[in-house]
Parts: C-alpha cells; structure tokens; sequence
C-alpha cells in the first residue's frame, strides 16, 4: 500500500480509512502469494467489511453441468420458499463472483448474493465456475454461459420464472455476464438485465485510470498482471471479445444494462467505454459511478455507505427489469 499523503484526494474519508486499515494490516499482497495460498487469503478476508448476513427462506447447494462434463457447484438463495413464492416462480439472477479468474468463490460472494436476493425479492443463483490457473480461458466463460442456458431450461424446476432471467457479476464476472449478454443475443435467449458491477472490458491495461490508480486503491496495476497472467493462454487470447467486451464487433440488441462502478478504480474507464459501446447500438444503460470508493467496494458495506446505496440501486435495477420482463 502507498501512504496516506500519496492517496487521491477524492476519497471519502471511510474508504480512506479502510485503505489504512488494510495497509496497519501488513498483509502478503495476493500477486505475491500461490494462487492457491492466495485463494486461501482472499477467502479469509471477504466477509470482514459486508454487511450483516442476511438470513433467507430458502439457500441450497445444486450442480451445473458444463460441456465437458464437468458438474459445477452453485448455491441457490431465495427469500421464500417454494410454497410461499409466487405462481410462475421468482425471477433469476445468474449471480458470477469476481476475484480476476482465479480467487473467489460463492462462499466470499454469499454476503452479497443473500443481500441481492433480500433487496430485489428474487432468486439468486451464485456459480462456482473453474479459476485459473489449472482452467485457463476460456474455461470460465464457457462454464457462466453454459451455467445461464442450464438455469433458462431448468428454471421451474427451482421454482424460477425463465422469463424473467438476468445475469450479473462483478470485476471479472462482470466480463463474464457482459460476455453472456452477448452470447444470449446470439442464441435468441432473452435476458431482463445484465447487472455489471466495476466489470473488465479492455483486452490490456492502458486507460488513464490504470494509469492514474495503479497503485494502493486495493486493486494495483501488478496484482491485474498477475491475475490475467494465471488466465489467459497467450497474447491472442486478451484480443477474444470473451475476455475483453470492448472488442466485441457488435453489441446491438444484448440486454440492458445497469453498471456501477467506483470512481478510483483502474477499471472505471474501460466501464465507462464500454457503457458508451452500449448506449451507441441502442442498448439502455444505467452507468451510476460511485464516488470516492475503490474497487471492491461493494463488499465493504458494513464501512461503506455507498456499498449500501449500489446494494439497493442494484435492487431497484433488478426489480424494474423483472417487473419489465
């Protein structure tokens, strides 16, 4: 972590705080651990700033399958049960964690999954796709879009409504949901919503922003090398639009699209670009950008209140889809 005296003066003065706090700490940062070691690490911490776990009617463990055969753990949060839910089922969130590729999981993603599904009253459904580096790309994207077309066959046997479905991730499973949004228009699957929470978009780090906050903002310029270097299989892999959104050749007639972002993030120009991509081929856009926050600060509610307000702007977002749908 950088000292205090070199941190942007834009941020407010509990992110400060947390960022302190993080750096009294002393932690091995994760690019300097194993990826297993730092799977280990990131999982320890996650919970530390959510907000209280909310308790639901209904939380289950179900399998995916994937093409290869593959069965890929998802948990499954409902705020009522099945006799209790309404008539047709809940709306579906395919819910994809971040942790670029390679840390994160649903159980560091399970706060914010229970507060989703609490605020927008639907059903979340929160996958374990495989992480680098022992499943390189396009492993992870295959699993989410093989996880979405599952939940848009299967939905009614969880007591969902196929026919209000969206997809939602944050940082790297915000590129995972928009690459789905994509891969839904091209196989006629109607989405309600693509929910992008600080998502990667650009194929390699060089906006002003990762310039600007490459240092001590929680996400650093050598912790994104590191993470894409236990993904991607060589150089030709970050031209994939599956990898980067913003080189898709069209985006015309994905889903719209409600994306937060924060402020000082090495991300929040290339989110920016690739709202702009969207809102140019017609597709609604909802862009909030959360000042004086970093990345990773929707799961610092308990510190944060402007994770709270992207908790329940997100809800809203949902909520008006589903009732669009």
């Amino acid at each position: 972590m950088t000292s205090d005296s070199d941190l942007p003066d834009s941020l407010t003065p509990a992110m400060r705080d947390v960022l302190r706090r993080m750096a009294r700490a002393a932690r091995s940062p994760l690019h300097h651990l194993t990826p297993q070691a730092a799977r280990a690490a990131y999982e320890a911490g996650s919970g530390v700033l959510e907000v209280p776990r909310q308790e639901l009617a209904r939380v289950e463990q179900i399998s995916i399958p994937a093409r290869d055969g593959a069965a890929l753990d998802a948990r499954l949060y409902a705020p009522a049960t099945r006799g209790r839910q309404p008539e047709g089922g809940l709306p579906v969130l395919l819910y994809l964690h971040g942790g670029g590729f390679t840390v994160g999981s649903v159980a560091t993603h399970d706060g914010l999954c229970r507060q989703i599904a609490h605020l927008a009253g639907c059903m979340v459904v929160s996958l374990d796709y495989r992480l680098a580096p022992e499943h390189r790309f396009p492993t992870a994207s295959n699993d989410a879009w093989d996880a979405l077309q599952w939940l848009a066959a299967h939905a009614a046997t969880l007591g969902a409504d196929a026919s209000r479905l969206a997809v939602g991730g944050d940082s790297a499973g915000g590129t995972l949901a928009a690459a789905c949004a994509i891969l839904a228009r091209d196989a006629g699957l109607p989405l309600a919503l693509q929910l992008l929470i600080y998502p990667g978009c650009t194929a390699h780090q060089d906006t002003e922003s990762h310039r600007r906050y490459a240092k001590g903002l929680v996400l650093e310029d050598e912790a994104i090398s590191w993470f894409f270097a236990q993904y991607v299989r060589s150089p030709e892999d970050r031209e994939d639009w599956r990898f980067a959104p913003l080189l898709a050749p069209d985006v015309d007639g994905v889903a719209p699209a409600w994306m937060g972002l924060a402020e000082c993030d090495p991300l929040v120009d290339e989110g920016v670009e690739y709202a702009d991509k969207l809102r140019m081929a017609g597709v609604a856009v909802e862009l909030e950008i959360y000042r004086g926050v970093t990345h990773e600060f929707i799961k610092m509610g308990r510190a944060l209140a402007e994770a709270r307000q992207a908790h329940a702007d997100m809800a809203r977002a949902l909520k008006a889809a589903f009732a669009a749908g």
